[in-house]
Parts: structure tokens; C-alpha cells; sequence
């Protein structure tokens, strides 16, 4: 099974673990909370279901804490259950689910047309497009210490040395009024995972991903740390990018997205 910080054998260093996790949590509810001031400056006109989702998936926990994890989640609390929940209750409409498994594809383009359409087209201010994030493109939601660390530029044949996909352009400053903008916010200059979260987008990690990519590092040695493959998945799911919501699997849980009204795009 997956556990937090070990029972320590006094109470004070179990203080001393809870406060220590506590701080953690601190850093990432801080990071969460900039990212939903932000989201405020994109959010269209008259989307106050997808403002108050964003709302709540910013309060939501991100359980980052984890010493170890194993192949199956078999509990809520190993993954970011109630983030998760949120998001399958999204009363708004429509919402679709993207099926994003290729790093190197058009998927941010392809979601952020898809919520330039409906937002301004359609007339769907509260259209939720939600990320089912998996395969290669699942690179795209390690932070960038991570990706230092085990160099994950490599896996993607040399054609990006840093997680380019998180970064934001100077379209991001553009003024958010200025819909029609070519070089602006909802313009192609700005495909990033980082913009589309401010603009109510929620991307989704998969635990099946980072097992098995684990799985594969372990394997050939790569390993700077010589932990077991359980504690490498666990510092893979440690480094998610803020508001990514942990899932216990992609695969599945299309299922569940699809049974909650979701709309597939492959």
C-alpha cells in the first residue's frame, strides 16, 4: 500500500514528521491559490460554475507527500480523490475529455481551440475541457527539478532539454479582453499547459504512467538516488505540476468521466 511519512517511535518526532508535511502542503496550497487568482483574470464572462469549480479544485488536497506507492491504488487517499470528485460532479456544460497520449501532438492546440470555439462561438462560457493525460505526453506534467534530475529531456530524443510544455509566453501577458489577438492569450502563442489551467482547463495524471515509467528507469539503471522502484514512483508522483489532479488510472477513469456526461475526444 502507499503511506505518508512513517509512524516515528516518539511523539515528538511525530510532531516534527506532521509539521514538516504540513509545510509542504503549505507550498503547494500557495502555488494552488496563485494559479486561481490568475484563472480570475482569464475566466469569460458569465462562467460562474467553471469559476467556482476552479475555486474548488484550488482548495481541494494534492497528496505529494508519498515515501512509497505500489502498481494497483487500491484507497481514495492514494490518489487526489477529492480533486477527482469535483471534477466527475462538474454540473457545468458541455465538458469534454481529452484522450492526450502523445507529447509531441498537436493536444494543447487542439484543446485550446476547442475552448476558443465553444467559449466564443458557442456561447459556452462554463465548457470544461478536461486533459486525460497519459503516455509520452504525461512527461508534460513533471515539474522541472524532475526533469533535471532524471534528464527526462532524453525521452524525448533530445528535442527538449526542459518541460517547454509548462512554460508561458509573453502571450500570457496580453489582455484578456482582446479575444481576436493573434499573438495573444488565446492565440497559438500561447499552447501551454500552465495558460490552459488559468483558463479553467484541468489536466489529469495518470499512476499507471509514472509506474511504469519508473518501472522502465529502474530497469536500465537510471536511479540516481538507488531507491526501489516503489520510492522512484513515489517521487514521480511527489513532482506533478501544480493543479494536476492524480488519478489512479487514465484508462479507467475515461470510464468514469464518460459515465458522468463527459464528451470523448481522441
Amino acid at each position: 500500500m502507499s503511506t505518508h511519512s512513517p509512524v516515528q517511535p516518539s511523539r515528538r518526532l511525530a510532531l516534527q514528521s506532521t509539521l514538516v508535511a504540513g509545510l509542504g502542503l503549505t507550498a503547494l496550497g500557495a502555488k494552488t491559490a496563485q494559479a486561481a487568482s490568475a484563472q480570475e483574470r482569464f475566466m469569460p464572462q458569465g462562467a460562474s460554475t467553471l469559476a467556482e469549480l476552479g475555486k474548488k479544485l484550488a482548495a481541494a488536497p494534492r497528496r505529494r507527500d508519498f515515501k512509497t506507492t505500489q502498481m494497483v491504488l487500491e484507497n481514495r487517499d492514494e490518489w487526489d480523490a477529492e480533486a477527482l470528485d469535483l471534477v466527475l460532479a462538474y454540473a457545468g456544460q458541455p465538458k469534454q475529455v481529452w484522450n492526450n497520449t502523445n507529447l509531441e501532438g498537436p493536444w494543447l492546440n487542439l484543446m485550446r481551440n476547442a475552448m476558443n470555439a465553444q467559449i466564443w462561438s458557442f456561447k459556452h462560457p462554463d465548457f470544461l475541457a478536461v486533459s486525460a493525460t497519459h503516455g509520452s505526453a504525461h512527461l508534460a506534467l513533471y515539474d522541472d527539478a524532475l526533469w533535471a534530475k532524471y534528464q527526462l529531456g532524453s525521452l524525448t530524443k533530445g528535442k527538449a532539454k526542459t518541460n517547454t510544455w509548462i512554460k508561458t509566453s509573453l502571450a500570457a501577458d496580453a489582455d484578456p479582453k482582446s479575444v481576436e489577438d493573434p499573438k495573444g492569450v488565446y492565440s497559438p502563442a500561447d499552447n501551454s499547459i500552465t495558460v490552459l489551467q488559468e483558463r479553467g482547463a484541468v489536466f489529469l495524471a495518470c499512476h499507471n504512467a509514472i509506474w511504469e515509467l519508473t518501472g522502465h528507469l529502474h530497469a536500465i539503471g537510471h536511479n540516481p538516488d538507488k531507491v526501489s522502484h516503489a520510492q522512484m514512483a513515489a517521487e514521480f508522483t511527489n513532482h506533478l505540476i501544480p493543479g494536476a489532479v492524480l488519478t489512479p488510472g487514465i484508462v479507467g477513469t475515461l470510464v468514469e468521466l464518460e459515465n458522468a456526461g463527459y464528451r470523448y475526444a481522441g
